[in-house]
């Protein structure tokens, strides 16, 4: 009996090796399965937890000498910060992409966010409450779209964050472009600093990416960028993907693919 069971274990065993050999594997799971180290690392190491305190920790430092040396304007001082990666923990919902071997769909998105339970990151809850207390304005301008405001808004709330007000809540209505949205709040206020995980949440001018994928930008504007926005990591998506697509996301996931693996430099 004991070497029938032994016979029927290894033979059930073979079987299922086999069929993992076998099993194909879609494009777009495939596509899927690249968001895995990346998401890992969002979530789990301790490097994305110090990058999160040491740039907002950055960020205070910049307020603080900005406020001594204030310019009388008239306007009053503001911060403007991006939501997604920057201030609310979306990667569970790029965990579940991964878990399910799925890839990102408005529709996937807006039931993530209509849950209104993303987190705050590591350093957000505690820049922005700095920024209150030296009596900043504080903006959230995020690409969201305009029928999730009341979950987003519901989520900051839920969340405590200071000045969580319809008022200071400013998602995407037609276009991407966050020039307009920022100008709305500069038309009365003098903004002291901007913080996001894509360059773009400072100016859309790093949209505009050639065969350097924005880095001859960054080269080109590297004192401003280092005196006016806080840069946070995301591995998991944004501008940077983008570019490598060249700024076409319609492609298929087979395409998508390749263009990775072109961009790959195995050469030094």
């Amino acid at each position: 009996m004991r070497s029938a069971i032994i016979i029927i274990s290894i033979l059930v065993l073979s079987a299922c090796q086999e069929f993992i050999k076998n099993k194909t594997i879609g494009s777009e799971e495939k596509l899927s399965m690249q968001l895995g180290n990346a998401t890992l690392w969002f979530q789990q190491s301790a490097e994305m937890e110090a990058s999160f305190l040491q740039a907002y920790d950055k960020g205070k430092m910049l307020l603080k000498i900005k406020m001594d040396t204030l310019s009388d304007s008239g306007l009053k001082p503001a911060v403007i910060l991006d939501l997604d990666e920057t201030v609310l923990d979306n990667s569970p919902y790029e965990a579940r992409l991964f878990l399910k071997g799925e890839n990102y769909s408005s529709e996937s998105w807006e039931n993530w966010c209509n849950e209104a339970k993303a987190d705050a990151l590591p350093g957000a809850v505690d820049f922005l409450n700095f920024a209150d207390s030296l009596g900043l304005k504080i903006f959230y301008v995020s690409n969201r779209k305009i029928g999730v405001f009341e979950p987003t808004l519901k989520n900051l709330q839920i969340l405590k964050l200071p000045q969580a007000e319809k008022d200071h809540l400013l998602l995407r209505t037609t276009k991407s472009d966050k020039t307009e949205r920022r100008e709305m709040v500069k038309a009365d206020h003098q903004i002291l600093l901007y913080v996001g995980d894509n360059l773009t949440d400072y100016r859309q001018i790093f949209a505009e990416r050639d065969s350097t994928l924005g880095k001859d930008l960054v080269k080109k504007h590297q004192k401003e960028l280092l005196h006016n926005f806080i840069m946070l990591p995301n591995p998991m998506y944004g501008e940077w993907e983008s570019a490598i697509y060249e700024n076409d996301f319609s492609k298929t996931a087979d395409e998508k693919i390749e263009m990775r693996r072109k961009m790959m430099d195995a050469s030094r």
